[in-house]
């Protein structure tokens, strides 16, 4: 405690005036100042090339291969632009030149006229020739440019020769697809003549076979068209026959239609006939049924009455005729009696209108029969027998009449319904007849029309068979000549039936051939590659770029700013233990001549650069992050080993100005000096002579970069806790030295009063 009091004093000494208030903040700022100014300058050079100025001269003129335009150098400075790795202007070569040498462009690049031919001369004739680019820098204006120059146009060059090679493998490939496709179709061409040719095969022997049977065929011909010359002969003569015959057919036909007019003038007339008479019967038939159908019930109603009378009267005129020759004396009045009677039946047959008419009749006889035998009886009963015998025969018929009277009243009206009946079939048969009367005329008149046709018909078949006979008398003659035509054609079909044969062997041969074409060209194609677009491209990547690459970054570092920080940022913090102790007094004088102990004199002289490099490590950490931006992976370990590096270095300061006070300034920036390039900051320590290889790992600034790096980038953090161990070490080790200071400063030599040398 009395250790930290003695710091607060130290530091209470600087609050007296604003010029020490100022130093301290000085103090504070400084580091800011180093590592910040250094960090923001360098913080993303890269990010920054396209504001570099640089030429860019297209010469090129496009080129053409196999129909297809390759115009290489248009397309590289559009890649370029588009990329903007650096500050392209385009101009032309005279231009360019002028300024690279007057300082406006740091370099130019130059596309020549025939970059895309010699791009393209590897798929055209002639001898292939590398394209080139020209390049001109001027390193004597800035060193770095060259490098960075060499590094960009390393890319452009493998770009550009990856896309020539590209196009050139892809050409090849296609190539390979095209060649592939052509032998793929001749294999599918020799396919088709091998199918056509066997096709061929099989028609040359179908052909073979079937000129064999036409000269079979012909043979039969020629045979056959003798045997049909004789028999044309034969048909001549027939048909000379057949028109004769037709001749006699049309005189019959003449006569028949003749026969068939007369027949039809009858056949009318009993039509006609018929259908009158079906008429007149017709018209009678309703009333006749009429008249039966009223009749009929009456004479069944009173057909035994009837009788009864009809018996009577037969009773009557047979007592008539028995008793005409003695002519009783009631014969009159018997007679007088049957007249009575026979005119009661007629009355009533008066009264019934339609009584049948042979009943009527009879009783119309009958009562002039009567009428007779009244009147005999009374001429014989004034004088003769004569009339008696008159008398007697009628009353003999009149009993006869009068039996058959009897004998048909109870059976007149059903015989009378079974004549209606008949009478109505009658008339119905009549109709029937007259229809087909008519029909038969009707049937008799077409008979004749085709009669006339028929005739006509013969009359030209007779014709035409005239005709036949002449047909059949050339026919016979064309057949000479036919006959002789198919000897020639059955010779003719002979010898391609030869040649048919030839022909089956030949194309057999051409289809054994077409089939070893067909396989060994397929063997072909399937042994030239066939790629598709996506392979083809694929191929091509692998041939333009046969290796790559495959990088893996660990840790990685986004940019330079970050990268450099862990080398700046402690280096700011030594230059800030340095200026912290030219303000600062390494021991205080006053303990110095008291009697405090050495430890808690050298503490006391800590802790107030203590309490400045803690402020410089909070500044410095909110600048760096908050305003360049940049990532930590550990923001709190960063902040915890920039605060003991920040102890550390301080102790070393103190202990160095106090053990060789100001002479020991010198000795802090030769150590500053050492740490610089023995820390690895900027190259790996493996690249630096053995000297710095030796020291780096005595130096507290070696551990404090290394441990930084891991801390900011992130990775094994191992490295920052021995880095926590060394620079607690360092501490240590600075105390303890300002310590031995502190004793060594208690007592006083003539060295010590007279110094050598004064800073």
């Amino acid at each position: 405690m009395r250790s930290l009091r003695l710091g607060r004093l130290e530091l209470r000494r600087f609050t007296r005036s604003r010029l020490t208030r100022a130093a301290l903040a000085g103090v504070v700022m400084l580091p800011l100042l180093y590592a910040g100014l250094y960090l923001w300058s360098f913080w993303d050079p890269q990010g920054n090339l396209a504001n570099i100025p640089v030429a860019l001269v297209v010469e090129d003129r496009p080129a053409t291969v196999d129909g297809k335009t390759v115009d290489a150098g248009r397309e590289l400075a559009e890649e370029l632009r588009d990329r903007e790795i650096l500050g392209w202007h385009t101009v032309d070569a005279r231009h360019a030149a002028d300024g690279v040498n007057d300082g406006s462009f740091y370099l130019s690049l130059t596309i020549p006229a025939d970059f895309s031919a010699r791009l393209a001369s590897p798929s055209g004739d002639g001898t292939p020739t590398p394209a080139e680019l020209g390049v001109r820098v001027d390193t004597g204006r800035s060193y770095i440019m060259g490098t960075i120059s060499d590094a960009v146009f390393a890319e452009v060059k493998d770009a550009a020769s990856r896309t020539a090679l590209k196009d050139y493998w892809d050409n090849v490939f296609v190539s390979f697809g095209e060649l592939h496709d052509a032998t793929a179709k001749a294999a599918d061409g020799a396919d088709e003549l091998h199918d056509g040719t066997a096709e061929a095969g099989r028609g040359a022997s179908t052909l073979n076979s079937g000129l064999g049977q036409a000269k079979d065929g012909t043979h039969q011909l020629a045979v056959g068209l003798g045997s049909a010359d004789t028999a044309t002969g034969k048909l001549a003569a027939g048909a000379d026959e057949l028109t004769r015959g037709l001749g006699q057919a049309e005189d019959g036909s003449r006569e028949l239609g003749r026969g068939l007019a007369k027949l039809t003038s009858g056949a009318k007339q009993v039509a006609d006939g018929n259908a009158q008479a079906y008429d007149q019967v017709h018209a009678q038939v309703p009333k006749l049924n009429k008249v039966a159908d009223q009749v009929i019930p009456v004479l069944e109603e009173n057909g035994t009455r009837l009788r009864s009378l009809a018996e009577a009267v037969e009773h009557g005129a047979d007592l008539v005729a028995d008793g005409a020759g003695a002519l009783p004396g009631g014969v009159s009045q018997g007679a007088g009696q049957a007249r009575q009677q026979a005119q009661q039946l007629q009355n009533w047959l008066d009264g019934n209108p339609d009584a049948d008419p042979r009943l009527r009749s009879i009783a119309d006889r009958l009562a002039q029969s009567t009428e007779g035998v009244t009147a005999g009886l009374e001429a014989a009963s004034g004088g003769g027998g004569d009339a008696a015998a008159r008398l007697q025969r009628d009353a003999r018929r009149i009993a006869e009449i009068a039996g058959r009277t009897a004998e048909i009243a109870p059976t007149a009206g059903q015989r009378l319904g079974q004549a209606r009946d008949k009478i109505n079939e009658l008339d119905e048969g009549l109709g029937k007849l007259a229809d087909g009367s008519a029909k038969v005329e009707a049937g008799l008149g077409d008979a004749a029309a085709a009669g006339g046709k028929l005739t006509s018909g013969l009359g030209r078949l007779g014709d035409g068979s005239v005709q036949l006979t002449s047909g059949l008398s050339r026919l016979g003659g064309g057949l000479v000549k036919l006959s002789d035509g198919a000897a020639r054609v059955d010779s003719g079909v002979g010898r391609l039936h030869e040649g048919a044969g030839e022909l089956t062997t030949g194309i057999g041969r051409l289809t054994d051939g077409s089939a070893e074409l067909s396989d060994k060209l397929g063997d072909g194609a399937r042994q030239i590659p066939d790629y598709g677009r996506g392979e083809r491209a694929d191929r091509s990547d692998m041939m333009s770029e046969p290796v790559k690459l495959a990088g893996q970054v660990l840790n990685e570092v986004p940019n330079y700013g970050t990268g450099f920080a862990p080398f700046f940022v402690p280096l700011a913090l030594w230059v800030g233990a340095m200026v912290s102790y030219m303000v600062l007094r390494p021991v205080n004088p006053r303990l110095l001549a008291g009697t405090a102990a050495a430890w808690r004199i050298a503490v006391a002289g800590w802790l107030p650069g203590l309490v400045l490099g803690a402020a410089q490590v909070g500044v410095l950490l909110a600048v760096i992050r908050f305003g360049l931006g940049m990532e930590a992976a550990h923001w709190a370990g960063v902040a915890g080993i920039l605060l003991l590096t920040a102890a550390a270095f301080l102790a070393v300061v103190q202990a160095v100005n106090a053990l060789l006070g100001p002479p020991g300034r010198v000795v802090v920036l030769a150590l500053l000096m050492l740490q610089l390039t023995s820390s690895a900051g900027t190259y790996p320590i493996e690249t630096s002579p053995g000297f710095f290889q030796a020291i780096s790992p005595w130096l507290p600034m070696s551990w404090v970069v290394s441990a930084l790096r891991r801390l900011i980038s992130g990775g094994d953090l191992t490295v920052a806790w021995q880095a926590c161990g060394v620079l607690a070490l360092t501490v240590a080790v600075g105390l303890s030295l300002t310590g031995y200071a502190v004793h060594r400063g208690r007592t006083w030599s003539m060295r010590r009063l007279h110094p050598e040398l004064a800073l």
